[in-house]
């Protein structure tokens, strides 16, 4: 569906039990997908929840993304900042327009979707409860962000959660970047779980089967 009003073309699910406690997923896609790309994923993932999924609204060479780069590995950061921005916001509106709870949304990134999921976490506090992101990296590069626990809550927070899956042989987002997102994440009070696939620049059945058991967990969390 398109809403011009909340600034996003996207596609929503309500969950299949009217009326329940269930969670949103926030879907977010790669460099050139759409709305409907992650869609299956997260039934998958957690089923019954609602589902809510962006088309990035940044075009490179005609393929859709979440924010701008100046090439492979090179970010415009200051534009990173405004979409995080602009996808925070969204969600907050959807969540008003839609009548999810505004502190249940988890985000479910691949890729570009990973990375603008990352820096909603690190930018827009409490606007996501958790993260599943897939074969994701810091694109803030040096931005300052302020201080321990300035980004995502108070020291007397409970935390934001983050399931974090790299692939030791992907050729785009090397180790050592998914490594640093993680660092500093937890650096700014996320609880990051890093897990690791033999795979390339893709999201893995071995990395589904793992985010699955990670977010069955987060959901018997207190």
């Amino acid at each position: 569906m398109t809403a011009p009003e909340l600034g996003y073309v996207h596609r929503w699910e309500p969950a299949l039990a009217a009326g329940t406690d269930a969670p949103t997923l926030l879907l977010l896609h790669g460099t050139g997908g759409d709305e409907n790309d992650l869609v299956p994923l997260g039934k998958i993932l957690l089923p019954g929840a609602a589902l809510l999924s962006p088309r990035g609204n940044v075009l490179e060479r005609g393929m859709p993304r979440f924010f701008r780069r100046f090439s492979e590995g090179l970010f415009d950061v200051e534009d990173v900042k405004l979409r995080a921005g602009e996808l925070a916001a969204f969600v907050r509106a959807a969540s008003a327009t839609y009548g999810f709870a505004a502190d249940s949304a988890i985000a479910v990134g691949f890729s570009n979707g990973a990375n603008i999921a990352g820096a909603v976490l690190l930018l827009a506090p409490g606007v996501l409860r958790a993260a599943v992101l897939f074969r994701a990296q810091d694109v803030l590069g040096t931005a300052g962000l302020g201080t321990r626990h300035s980004a995502l809550g108070s020291e007397s927070d409970v935390g934001t959660a983050v399931f974090l899956a790299g692939g030791t042989s992907d050729p785009i987002v090397p180790r050592v970047e998914t490594e640093k997102l993680a660092a500093r994440l937890r650096d700014a009070g996320a609880t990051v779980t890093l897990h690791w696939e033999d795979a390339v620049h893709s999201i893995a059945r071995g990395d589904v089967d793992a985010a699955q058991l990670w977010l069955a967990a987060l959901g018997s969390r207190p």
